[in-house]
């Protein structure tokens, strides 16, 4: 199992107190490292779910709050995000303050993998780079079926690795090389951008991933290729 630390502290431990860390740097660094790509990223997720017309959503390992707050330009009734650590929800939320969404959109510190919802509550369930910081991932899967609604959409953005050579090429080396020591330059946390090219590696991509969500209930899986593979978003239907 991947953890970002080497320290005996379970995966989930360590991945509340990396993103308790780089909570203060997270924004400027997500768009820089980027190139403001990830913010594209967010709307073809809104755009996958505009036809659905969800009313009530949960955003899982929301962050500060990006695609919950892109996803208020729905219309839903409410968003609930969820993630493990304190300190990037506290920068959540003062952008809900910023942009009038507190009575949209509410922020609570929470687990993936033992969610605190009933059954069959939420239109949709979105999640943006946090499924490979999870645990045990069937388990964080097995809780979105669990509360989406009959019919209710899962949507998946998670980092993939490009097929192409040269574009893999590139993509590995920025990943390994540039990334972590500009991730060490402005959040003083080198392991946790060491963590993310070796997280990303290690999650199943493509039609891996739509194995897992078949083998636990999904269906109508399918997936979407994003800038020239750095990306994908992954669907299923409960």
């Amino acid at each position: 199992m991947i953890k970002p630390y080497n320290e005996i502290e379970s995966k989930k431990a360590q991945v509340e107190i990396m993103f308790d860390n780089i909570a203060p740097k997270y924004d400027f660094l997500n768009h820089f490292l980027s190139l403001g790509i990830d913010k594209i990223w967010r709307k073809k997720v809104k755009k996958i779910l505009k036809l659905k017309k969800p009313q009530i959503i949960l955003d899982i390992a929301t962050g500060t709050g990006d695609l919950a707050i892109e996803l208020s330009k729905l219309k839903p009734v409410r968003i609930y995000g969820v993630d493990l650590s304190e300190q990037m929800l506290e920068k959540g939320r003062a952008k809900l303050v910023k942009r009038n969404l507190t009575e949209i959109i509410e922020f609570t510190k929470g687990d993936a993998e033992n969610l605190s919802f009933e059954d069959n509550k939420f239109d949709a369930v979105t999640i943006s780079f946090g499924a490979r910081n999870f645990e045990n991932l069937n388990k964080g899967i097995e809780e979105v079926l669990r509360v989406l609604k009959p019919g209710g959409e899962l949507v998946l953005l998670e980092f993939s690795e490009p097929k192409k050579f040269l574009i893999k090429k590139v993509y590995n080396f920025y990943f390994s090389q540039i990334l972590p020591y500009i991730g060490k330059v402005f959040s003083k946390d080198y392991r946790a951008y060491k963590y993310l090219p070796e997280s990303v590696k290690s999650f199943p991509h493509r039609e891996n991933f739509l194995s897992v969500l078949s083998s636990i209930g999904f269906a109508d899986t399918k997936y979407f290729t994003l800038t020239f593979g750095i990306s994908t978003i992954y669907c299923g239907t409960k």
